[in-house]
């Protein structure tokens, strides 16, 4: 039926356009805006949601829907953005953010050891270092510990600080290149910055347990200080902070470190040095205020008899090598010839003669008396 109705239909342009017109459509300004209740959802229901007015369109339209928050949690693996070079300066803070440090001494069996007078931690390569942690009210939920290193010496804290190529490769971790490790939490954190490339470890922070006042984590640092490739000798401080899980930094302690094979040993060096120095210079500031008077009876010449027995004195001296020990004997021998030819044609003194008891003095050989 409908074949041949279409075969009926003429094919110009003409009466196509007549068959248009003739179709009866309604105006848009006639079709109404609100579907009435009783209507079903037919056609022109459809026609009447798609004209709705615009007021009720936008009535329960929430404008700031795609808009970001100001403040985005921090997702796994991404860091918030860190400044070029650390502070490395103590910042309490709110929470009055502190570290402490197990007292361990100085014996040489010692794996890690503190020293208050140089705020310094001597630890051993890949030994774990308890660090107490004190704050003065519980922080947000959610906060973090993060643990950063970084060159202690202006000249080298542009430099991200890594572990050397030969502990790397020794390693199997994803984080070998970490210099700072978290021991003993699962949840442990590595982190590289994008910008700096600086690396950094977090771990959440527990509250402390019953009966207590401290949280302690367990930080191991991988590489020695004097590793070529790495540290190099060069001083590092490592900076632990509070921080919020977007971030924001609540407490800041920063502690420098050594990593070495005899902790103990070291730091008994170092304490030594530092408090020679410091007795060194308050004396030369008491001798440069107050000037001792010059006497000059005080000053001590040496006599003659002190300078021979100085040189009767005897001396050891250890010569490392034959040919230089032959040399020096050559040498010393010279020198023993050389006294002795001195002392030979040292000229002897002539004694005087004794002058008789009666007052005349005796003749000597070849000398006439005064009666002749």
């Amino acid at each position: 039926m409908e074949e041949s109705c279409l075969e009926n239909l003429p094919l110009s342009q003409n009466s196509f356009r007549e068959l248009w017109e003739s179709v009866a459509a309604p105006l848009i300004s006639t079709i109404p805006t609100v579907a009435e209740p009783s209507e079903t959802w037919g056609v022109q229901g459809q026609m009447n949601m798609l004209l709705m007015n615009e007021h009720i369109l936008t009535e329960g339209f929430d404008e700031n829907l795609f808009e970001l928050p100001p403040e985005m949690s921090t997702k796994d693996g991404v860091t918030p953005p860190s400044s070029t070079v650390p502070v490395t300066t103590d910042y309490p803070g709110e929470y009055d953010f502190q570290l402490r440090f197990q007292k361990s001494g100085t014996a040489k069996s010692v794996t890690s050891t503190y020293s208050e007078l140089l705020n310094k931690l001597y630890c051993q390569l890949a030994k774990t270092s308890p660090v107490e942690v004190v704050v003065s009210k519980e922080p947000p939920a959610g906060a973090v510990l993060r643990a950063t290193a970084v060159y202690k010496k202006t000249e080298h804290v542009a430099e991200v600080v890594r572990r050397c190529p030969h502990h790397q490769n020794e390693d199997a971790a994803e984080h070998r290149s970490h210099l700072i490790r978290v021991e003993g939490s699962q949840r442990a954190q590595y982190f590289e910055d994008q910008h700096t490339k600086r690396q950094s470890v977090t771990v959440p922070y527990e509250p402390p347990q019953l009966g207590s006042e401290i949280t302690t984590i367990l930080l191991s640092f991988m590489c020695n200080s004097s590793c070529m490739g790495g540290m190099n000798r060069r001083p590092i401080l490592t900076i632990l902070t509070l921080e919020t899980p977007e971030g924001l930094v609540l407490g800041r302690r920063c502690f420098e470190v050594r990593v070495c094979a005899c902790p103990g040993r070291d730091r008994k060096t170092e304490e030594e040095n530092s408090t020679k120095m410091q007795n060194g210079t308050k004396q030369i500031k008491k001798r440069k205020s107050v000037p001792l008077p010059e006497n000059p009876s005080a000053k001590k010449t040496k006599s003659v008899s002190s300078a021979e027995e100085e040189d009767k004195e005897v001396f050891v001296l250890h010569v490392r090598g034959r040919e230089r020990y032959e040399m020096l004997k050559k040498i010393n021998d010279g020198l023993e010839l050389l006294d002795k030819d001195r002392t030979k044609t040292r000229p002897s003194v002539k004694h005087e003669v004794p002058l008789p008891s009666s007052g005349k003095r005796l003749l000597q050989r070849g000398e006439r008396s005064d009666s002749d």
